[in-house]
């Protein structure tokens, strides 16, 4: 029997419409902290925030949902002048650390995995070679990080050595006109696409030196790890380094101590912090927008007391972390932020990141699992930034120190 022939019509609202989560008009700066931002760093804000929309929105989830990376978004960032994370250099426009941090914040509220990029590009290998090389090493290796052309990768962390990366067991032996480097690192983004890898082992006196590693290399071996929950659309590697040769000249000359690598991840610590605020950006702006336009028991979800008293606590803490990182940045800007004070930061932002992604998720109800909406990529990316460039332990015993005076590191 045919439609047709029943006489029957089909009830109305059958067909669910389609929600704009990405609309705009939500006030996501509730306390007016960004109202007075400069024009120059307000630039850059726009300038993220318009390649977000343009390069990223509209196919993002497809790359996650495949776990494939977008290799070509590499080159795009690069062609923008967005894979500097505040590393300023003749030539260019100046970037701010507030600069930077705007930049980041966009790219996560964006998409957690194109804001890694930009993490581990510009952030960890590009700001090695920069801090730590010769001046061939940077014409070399660093300008073409720079504009994208040359995919870079920080290899530090170990299959077994991750908060403490301190204890790192790869190994660099002197041999003539160079180094065989031997051991195994896990989790390095862009480790397995073809660049160049900046390593860090032990050299033959028991020092942390830093390497430049083409990934090309005979006895370089790198798996992309599967499986992976959260930043699905960039690819971390599992390395194994079997007596890699790198000749002297690749060697980071200024990269003499675990002191050297320190530096590097301190760089970038503010960072994720503002990445976090991004994430919560895009929870709390998704979650708004949907409570206005979802219809249930014959109102829209915001007419709930409920769910407003939901969006109140989400608003309140997302302008608690907001206040957080640009007080933060303000003394890294002054050259006054001290290890606790980011580690405070980063520690804060990310649980706070966290309760906003839950917040949102419940919100959304069985919409807010489906990867094609943003809060499910954001609820699953922030479990990832909680963790990675020091966890939550970690940042939380940094600041027992120093509040107590006691090292409670093992």
């Amino acid at each position: 029997m045919t439609e047709q022939s029943t006489g029957l019509e089909f009830p109305t609202g059958v067909v669910e419409p389609e929600y704009d989560l990405w609309a705009e008009d939500v006030n996501i700066d509730p306390t007016g902290i960004f109202a007075d931002i400069d024009a120059a760093d307000l630039a850059w804000r726009t300038k993220a925030r318009k390649f977000i929309v343009e390069e990223v929105k509209n196919d993002i989830h497809e790359y996650w949902d495949k776990a494939d990376y977008p290799l070509h978004l590499i080159k795009k960032l690069g062609d923008a002048d967005l894979l500097r994370d505040g590393l300023n250099l003749d030539s260019h426009e100046k970037m701010s650390p507030l600069a930077a941090g705007l930049v980041n914040m966009e790219m996560a509220r964006g998409d957690g995995s194109v804001a890694t990029i930009v993490g581990v590009q510009g952030g960890l290998a590009l700001r090695s070679v920069l801090f730590c090389g010769n001046e061939d090493q940077i014409q070399k290796y660093a300008m073409p990080m720079l504009t994208g052309e040359l995919a870079g990768a920080f290899a530090l962390t170990e299959p077994t050595h991750g908060s403490d990366s301190v204890s790192l067991e790869t190994r660099a032996t002197k041999v003539e006109g160079g180094y065989r480097l031997s051991g195994e690192k896990k989790w390095i983004g862009n480790g397995s696409i073809g660049g160049v890898s900046i390593v860090w082992a032990r050299d033959d006196e028991g020092k942390v030196r830093g390497f430049v590693v083409h990934q090309d290399a005979e006895g370089y071996n790198a798996t992309t790890i599967q499986n992976k929950l959260s930043l699905r659309a960039i690819w971390q590697a599992h390395i194994r380094m079997e007596n890699v040769f790198v000749p002297d000249e690749d060697v980071l000359p200024e990269a003499k101590s675990f002191k050297d690598t320190s530096r590097v991840l301190f760089a970038t610590r503010l960072g994720v912090a503002w990445s976090a605020v991004g994430h919560a950006t895009a929870c709390y702006e998704s979650a708004v927008n949907y409570a206005k336009q979802r219809v249930q028991f014959g109102r829209p979800l915001a007419a709930s007391q409920i769910v407003q008293e939901r969006l109140a606590r989400m608003q309140s803490e997302l302008a608690t972390i907001q206040v957080l990182v640009m007080q933060a940045t303000k003394r890294e800007t002054t050259g006054e932020l001290t290890g606790p004070q980011a580690s405070l930061a980063k520690y804060t932002a990310t649980r706070t990141a966290r309760s906003i992604a839950s917040n949102a998720r419940d919100l959304l109800g069985g919409n807010g699992i489906l990867t094609s909406n943003r809060v499910a990529r954001h609820f699953a990316d922030v479990e990832a930034i909680h963790t990675y460039e020091g966890t939550e332990t970690v940042q939380a015993l940094i600041m027992g120190r120093d509040i107590t005076g006691f090292s409670a590191f093992a």
